[in-house]
């Protein structure tokens, strides 16, 4: 399967909240080569200033590193088809831009986002036909 992280899901991860197990698992089988893991560079910007706001930023940079290193494919480019979906989810449900990117990027990768937001996004698992994976 094809997965697209949301910050939530790293934040878990290295926070070792709720749902980081379910992470860990999906990065293992994307190691193993059985999944594919995807993450927008914006919903990883969310990941890296939420960490640099708590902590110094020498230990935020070595969290950073870390990320580089998961089997993670991070997409830079925000194409023509992220911009029209995220444009039109943001409009729709009125979601955080971080949310709206990383969603329009499973929509047009065919993949499965993997959060815990259920508060921006249970509107949108309903009416959408867009697949998502909870952590919690």
């Amino acid at each position: 399967m094809t997965y697209v992280l949301d910050a939530c899901a790293l934040i878990a991860l290295f926070k070792k909240e709720q749902g980081a197990d379910k992470v860990k698992k999906l990065l293992d089988n994307a190691l193993a080569g059985e999944d594919s893991m995807y993450m927008s560079t914006v919903n990883l910007i969310e990941v890296y200033y939420g960490f640099y706001r708590e902590m110094k930023k020498e230990q935020a940079g070595l969290i950073l590193e870390q990320i580089y290193k998961m089997p993670i494919h991070f997409i830079d480019a925000i194409d023509t088809a992220v911009v029209n979906e995220a444009s039109r989810l943001k409009a729709l449900y009125y979601i955080p831009l971080g949310d709206a990117i990383g969603l329009a990027t499973a929509v047009t990768i065919n993949g499965t986002f993997v959060s815990s937001d259920h508060t921006d996004l249970d509107p949108i698992e309903e009416s959408e036909p867009i697949s998502f994976f909870w952590l919690r």
